[in-house]
């Protein structure tokens, strides 16, 4: 290696890195999407606190995450993440009106959790990880990583290993509240651990995939298959007008 290679090969490392925080702050919904996903329990857990009324609190959690919902079509953002909190905060709504029960509230997120817990490890196990399906159309590889990108693959498993980890140690602390804690416990408990564990799984997921080879861009293939396809046809077009 020359001094001028290792500079180059320094910035595509960075170019790299780079890349991998763009894609995973794109799919996981970055600091807006952590913050939908927080203020309709956060108010709920506060507005029971105060008054223990649980039509109020769910409306109110129900209401405003309507209201994110409509701020991010009005400004043509990406609705994706604001639609699945709405369907969360439905589903809880819908669970603990039937119950009368305000900790039936958390039981459709926490069931999901658990859930998708088992997914990240299910899949990897199976040898396709979750998080290769979900991050692989964001990095424009598809599923290629699957048989021509082991390293990549190794990655996306650790990554999934890690997620369903912690997604699980998080289920283990929520799950026994449900039963012993009452509504506010189990609330306060739940919002204190939305953030931390998320923030660790991406940041696992980055050291995982920084380190891990470039994906294989399968669009850029396609297109420049395509391109080709097209000279070899402009080619034979014009050999036969020789002729």
């Amino acid at each position: 290696m020359t001094s001028l290679d290792k500079p180059t090969e320094e910035t595509s490392a960075d170019d790299a890195r780079a890349v991998t925080e763009a894609a995973l702050f794109e799919a996981f919904g970055g600091v807006r999407g952590m913050v939908e996903t927080v203020v309709p329990g956060l108010l709920f857990v506060t507005i029971y606190t105060i008054n223990k009324d649980l039509h109020l609190s769910a409306i109110a959690a129900l209401a405003v995450s309507l209201v994110l919902v409509v701020v991010r079509l009005v400004r043509k953002d990406t609705v994706k993440h604001a639609f699945s909190g709405v369907f969360g905060v439905a589903f809880g709504v819908v669970f603990a009106m039937m119950t009368g029960n305000a900790k039936d509230f958390y039981l459709p997120g926490m069931l999901y959790t658990l859930g998708l817990g088992l997914a990240y490890i299910v899949t990897t196990l199976c040898g396709v990880p979750l998080i290769g399906l979900i991050l692989g159309p964001v990095f424009k590889e598809n599923l290629s990583w699957r048989t021509r990108n082991p390293g990549r693959k190794k990655a996306y498993a650790k990554a999934s290993y890690a997620w369903g980890a912690i997604l699980l140690a998080k289920c283990a602390i929520l799950f026994p509240l449900y039963w012993w804690a009452d509504t506010t416990q189990l609330g306060w408990v739940l919002i204190a651990l939305k953030i931390p564990p998320f923030l660790l799984a991406v940041w696992l997921t980055w050291v995982f995939l920084a380190k891990a080879p470039a994906p294989i861009d399968v669009f850029a293939e396609m297109e420049a298959e395509e391109k080709a396809a097209q000279e070899r046809e402009r080619e034979a077009a014009a050999r036969s007008v020789e002729k």
